[in-house]
């Protein structure tokens, strides 16, 4: 009981601080930051589903299985997980904010080439990819049940984008290249992410995502390397005050967290 309180106190806590950021406090808005409400605003503009638009019938049961599956990975895909990792960890707000990778619009996007793949993959392959690497697990097969829930939420987050304009804020932030420091990131680490992701990175799932350990991505994820990391976390950590790291110490964050020991990619799913 005593630990259902405490987690209870701090997602209060998360949401208290999320909401005083938001009203600004008086601060002021670092230049990503306000980049990031700029491409708010705009999203708001491009109207992306909303939860309460779901249909009904056999098409929105898919479509909230997909949500589900988005929002809590290791529970409703089990078969195809092997860590503590969801969907909605690096895809936030349901896959709709801005500079977290976002999801609108992603299916018109594919057929799509992929440096990584050294070909023409479909959106279903890259799925896969996800499941290999950011879940360490093993990919679904493309007619699924899994995988067909997951293209028809991505499919239904979609409707009312205009097809042919790129959703605001697609991808990450842009940051310049820099050296990160891991001796500087893990005094930010203690100071600025431990509270959620814990001491030793293993995060309190489902709801703050493990950084390292064998609980976390592997190494084959993209969110193992320290540039891609740094652009997530300047813009989007931490929780309570998003964007207000600078670029330098997002850097040394990533250098910090990238040092740590995770899971190997499976040899048997290179091809993904």
């Amino acid at each position: 009981m005593r630990a259902i309180r405490v987690l209870k106190t701090m997602r209060m806590a998360v949401l208290g601080a999320a909401l005083l950021a938001s009203a600004g406090c008086g601060r002021a808005v670092p230049a990503a930051q306000a980049q990031g409400k700029t491409a708010k605003q705009q999203s708001k503009t491009a109207r992306p589903s909303h939860p309460a638009h779901i249909p009904l019938g056999p098409a929105g049961q898919k479509i909230r299985l997909g949500q589900r599956i988005f929002d809590q990975t290791p529970r409703y895909a089990a078969p195809y997980v092997g860590n503590q990792m969801n969907c909605a960890d690096c895809h936030l707000q349901g896959g709709r904010e801005p500079y977290s990778a976002p999801l609108v619009g992603v299916p018109e996007m594919f057929p799509a080439y992929s440096q990584r793949a050294g070909r023409t993959i479909t959106l279903a392959e890259r799925i896969q990819e996800c499941f290999v690497r950011s879940e360490n697990g093993r990919p679904p097969a493309a007619g699924d049940r899994v995988m067909a829930a997951l293209l028809a939420y991505m499919d239904w987050l979609s409707q009312g984008h205009p097809k042919g304009t790129p959703y605001p804020g697609r991808g990450l932030v842009d940051l310049p290249q820099l050296h990160g420091d891991a001796a500087r990131g893990a005094t930010l680490y203690a100071q600025q992410c431990s509270v959620c992701h814990g001491d030793q990175g293993a995060g309190m799932p489902p709801i703050f995502p493990p950084l390292w350990g064998p609980a976390s991505f592997n190494d084959g994820a993209g969110m193992s390397g320290v540039q891609k990391m740094a652009k997530f976390v300047q813009h989007n950590m931490p929780q309570n005050a998003p964007g207000s790291l600078s670029p330098q110490q997002a850097y040394d964050l990533a250098a910090y967290i990238e040092g740590k020991p995770r899971p190997k990619m499976n040899p048997a799913y290179t091809k993904y």
